[in-house]
């Protein structure tokens, strides 16, 4: 995934953003970072360290942002102005600091304030998120490592850093996150944590059953619901795992991906998954039916054979019902939530299902409706609760929906 296939995440629409930029190599990246909140909706303050200035100017923020940049505690030519520190953080919805380096981080920990943005982390009455940025051997320095943990300790929102090249020609911890990571760190910072702690596995996408080494049976599904369910889940506050049958799209951010081909593959990798997860959520089209003798070679067409490719058909696993069997038997608390894609009889269909593969909740759409579709709209079936609906919305925003209802009810 890149910066260009954002799409508008949820919690940053008309935020109020102060960015701070400290003085490293790493304040280059923080104008895309500024570019990318704007475009999400954002109004974005930047607020500069002096020594910030000596590698990017302010006026490249204040071009991008529309919004002059503040640098000193005592601006020249506004004396009616002499809190900034205060006026500028009490119109904050968040503040950020990309880069943070290690000088800043120290100072935060321990209180100092010598110049406008320490000042503002101190009189802040929002949350505040730091990007760390500096090279290997500081990130790994003790002293840094205390001062890492204690800022965790004292409610400070830690993204990143990245492992990878830096500046300085060596590799190692302490690379800032990208910028359009650091806007999906942000997204995920002011979603609602509903999963906390808990580890989702999430299976999406089609099965392909292979008849040959080149040929195979599939089916129309594109994978984006259960790829937008893997997101919400992650921005929720869980750790996720992807099972994912053949598609062609970017694995969300901040989730593990498991690549399978055919049903029987998806159904290890879930079954595998399960016993270390807290809920399963089951998108993927997995085809009832797999070939029984897949041809090792190509099969070749053949006038003396008009009944056309030699097969032979198997049923395959029930992944949703094992599913709901075990967590039956081992763990009653385990969430099992099942996808029904229907052409018709939407809510008989989901209802029988509901009941016949022991799931906590089922979620039926038309499959005209949505395959392949930006949009969806779903019904919830559930046990112990009536019919709820999710009106048609893109993807992103009908999982978090999805997300939020499943796991607030018990």
């Amino acid at each position: 995934m890149m910066s260009n296939d954002l799409p508008q995440l949820p919690g940053l629409k008309g935020t109020r953003i102060v960015l701070g930029v400290c003085g490293g190599i790493a304040a280059y990246k923080s104008a895309e970072l500024v570019r990318l909140l704007t475009k999400q909706g954002c109004a974005v303050q930047v607020v500069m360290t002096p020594s910030a200035t000596q590698f990017i100017a302010p006026l490249t923020f204040q071009a991008l942002s529309g919004r002059a940049v503040a640098v000193s505690q005592w601006p020249e030519g506004q004396a009616d102005r002499g809190m900034p520190h205060i006026d500028i953080s009490r119109a904050c919805d968040h503040l950020l600091i990309a880069p943070c380096t290690a000088n800043s981080l120290a100072k935060y920990v321990h209180g100092i304030a010598d110049n406008l943005l320490d000042n503002l982390v101190l009189a802040r009455n929002c949350p505040v998120a730091i990007v760390p940025a500096m090279n290997v051997e500081m990130w790994n320095n003790p002293a840094t490592q205390r001062n890492v943990e204690q800022a965790r300790r004292d409610g400070l929102q830690v993204f990143g850093p990245a492992h990878g090249e830096q500046a300085c020609g060596e590799v190692g911890q302490g690379r800032m996150l990208e910028p359009w990571e650091i806007v999906w760190e942000l997204a995920k910072a002011r979603s609602t944590q509903t999963l906390t702690g808990q580890h989702v596995v999430v299976s999406a996408g089609p099965t392909f059953e292979a008849i040959d080494p080149v040929r195979g049976i599939t089916n129309r599904s594109s994978g984006k619901m259960g790829y937008a369910i893997a997101q919400a889940a992650w921005l929720a506050g869980a750790k996720v795992t992807l099972v994912s049958g053949p598609t062609a799209l970017a694995t969300p951010y901040g989730v593990q991906r498991v690549n399978v081909q055919g049903a029987r593959d998806m159904h290890s990798a879930v079954l595998g998954l399960v016993p270390q997860a807290q809920a399963y959520v089951g998108v993927a089209a997995v085809a009832d039916y797999g070939i029984l003798n897949p041809s090792t070679h190509k099969q070749k067409k053949s006038d003396a054979s008009p009944t056309g490719l030699n097969m032979e058909f198997t049923l395959n696993p029930d992944i949703l019902a094992e599913v709901g069997q075990w967590a039956t038997e081992h763990s009653p608390r385990f969430k099992v939530i099942g996808f029904a894609a229907e052409t018709q009889n939407l809510a008989d269909y989901a209802q029988q299902k509901l009941v016949r593969k022991k799931a906590h909740a089922i979620v039926a759409n038309f499959a005209q409706e949505v395959l392949g579709a930006d949009e969806a709209t779903l019904q919830i079936y559930r046990t112990d609760l009536p019919p709820v609906t999710i009106e048609r919305k893109p993807k992103l925003e009908a999982a978090l929906d999805l997300i939020h209802h499943l796991f607030s009810h018990p």
